[in-house]
């Protein structure tokens, strides 16, 4: 569908390596041949970033953030399908959609600003896993961060078996992590009242600087900069035909794909902020912003000597999976803007060591104490770098000469700007109270 030439498959070791059954087989096995990249995605939207903003937001303010939650995650679910779209027709990812369509020099500001996107995310996850072993084994902080290199070569290991073995992987620790959550809610017995108001948006999110902040990371750490680059990337793994009804029915069950691994992010997402609301909140411990005290409290407040474990086990599932997808996007953004050759390892280790280099001196210098206002800090940078990914995003998707029939309609348009405009007023919104004083 696109004029633009083609230099390099996105992820060429796995590209189109996935069967797609043929137009005579049922439709839900049709369907199953497209499941699994939503789930990579949706990584990125319960990562330990997320954790950290959420466990703020039901600390300080109860349920009242989950309104922003699932603002947040419906718009994702749109700028996931846009995505996905991208890739599937032109066969290019984002980055590579960048590289082909914008000049040098706006290029290389794209490339610079999801880099950053990228460490920032990084440094969340990665201080999320080394959290995580420090609570479950003793480790050191620095050490657990070091230890998370590792991840570089367990994509290597598993994309060497076959992108459905990446898959596979993810997908288990995501059913870890909602087992335990799914355990901690049982315990926790929130007010089911309580919860449906908190998903009504309320005016003091804007006008209260202190919430809007936190609003802002959960935005920052639900829709996420590198996730649309990763998915426009590996939809085009699978080996779909390229005529306009193959096209059109990749587009139709990968943007199913996304959309229901996207719900279940979202009910880990609220299932976070509700623990620590009916935990912290409502029991005189609203103070509440660390991991590491959160894990302490939960099992005495919640009177379950098991919550505390099940929360750092379900926290290092979440950190190892957002690495490994980080690790991904990473590789496919150094390819699509730089098109640069590396072996597989470097290139990954390469990747990996970007983000874990300034995190194990920010730990370091700054100590553990600051540990989850680096993390809501990096929350914050993401949101910044939002619009860098999003805006070129929708403008390729818009243009007929690059999506051809496939392009999309006016008034999806429109509703992709509008969650644009929102996120770039958020942005300067934050930008104001923190010049100003706040």
């Amino acid at each position: 569908m696109s004029d633009t030439p083609v230099v390099r498959r996105s992820l060429p070791e796995v590209f189109a390596s996935i069967r797609v059954p043929g137009p005579d087989a049922p439709w839900l096995k049709r369907f199953a041949a497209f499941v699994g990249p939503g789930y990579l995605v949706s990584v990125g939207y319960m990562d330990p970033g997320n954790w950290a903003t959420d466990l703020q937001g039901g600390a300080q303010f109860g349920y009242t953030l989950l309104s922003v939650i699932l603002l947040s995650n419906l718009m994702a679910i749109l700028l996931q399908a846009l995505s996905a779209r991208l890739g599937i027709v032109t066969g290019l990812d984002l980055a590579q959609a960048c590289r082909a369509r914008c000049p040098k020099a706006l290029n290389m500001v794209l490339w610079i600003t999801c880099e950053l996107a990228i460490i920032a995310c990084d440094l969340a996850e990665v201080i999320g896993t080394a959290v995580a072993l420090q609570l479950l084994f003793g480790l050191p902080l620095v050490a657990g961060a070091l230890l998370s290199a590792l991840d570089a070569f367990v994509v290597l290991l598993l994309m060497g078996r076959g992108f459905r073995y990446l898959e596979a992987f993810i997908i288990g620790l995501l059913v870890v992590i909602a087992v335990c959550f799914g355990a901690q809610i049982i315990m926790a017995d929130p007010s089911v009242a309580a919860i449906m108001k908190g998903f009504v948006p309320k005016p003091a999110i804007v006008t209260n600087p202190t919430m809007l902040y936190i609003a802002i990371g959960i935005i920052g750490a639900t829709v996420m900069p590198h996730n649309l680059y990763l998915h426009s990337s590996i939809v085009q793994t699978r080996a779909f035909e390229r005529t306009s009804n193959g096209l059109r029915e990749a587009i139709r069950f990968s943007t199913l794909d996304s959309t229901i691994a996207l719900t279940f992010a979202l009910f880990i997402n609220a299932a976070i902020l509700i623990v620590a609301a009916a935990a912290f909140h409502t029991t005189g411990h609203a103070d509440v912003a660390d991991i590491d005290v959160a894990y302490h409290l939960l099992s005495p407040v919640l009177g379950a000597s098991i919550a505390s474990t099940l929360f750092a086990v379900a926290l290092l599932a979440a950190g190892m999976n957002s690495t490994i997808t980080g690790t991904l996007a990473g590789q496919i953004v150094m390819e699509g803007f730089l098109d640069l050759r590396l072996p597989d390892w470097m290139r990954r280790l390469l990747t990996r060591s970007l983000a874990i280099v300034p995190v194990v001196f920010v730990t370091l210098v700054l100590g553990a104490d600051h540990v989850n206002d680096l993390l809501v800090f990096s929350q914050v940078v993401l949101s910044m770098q939002l619009p860098f990914a999003v805006i070129p995003l929708i403008w390729f998707t818009t243009r007929r000469d690059m999506m051809g029939n496939f392009a999309i309609s006016r008034p999806l348009a429109a509703l992709a700007w509008i969650v644009a405009t929102v996120i770039l007023a958020l942005n300067f919104k934050l930008l104001h109270d923190a010049i100003m004083g706040g």
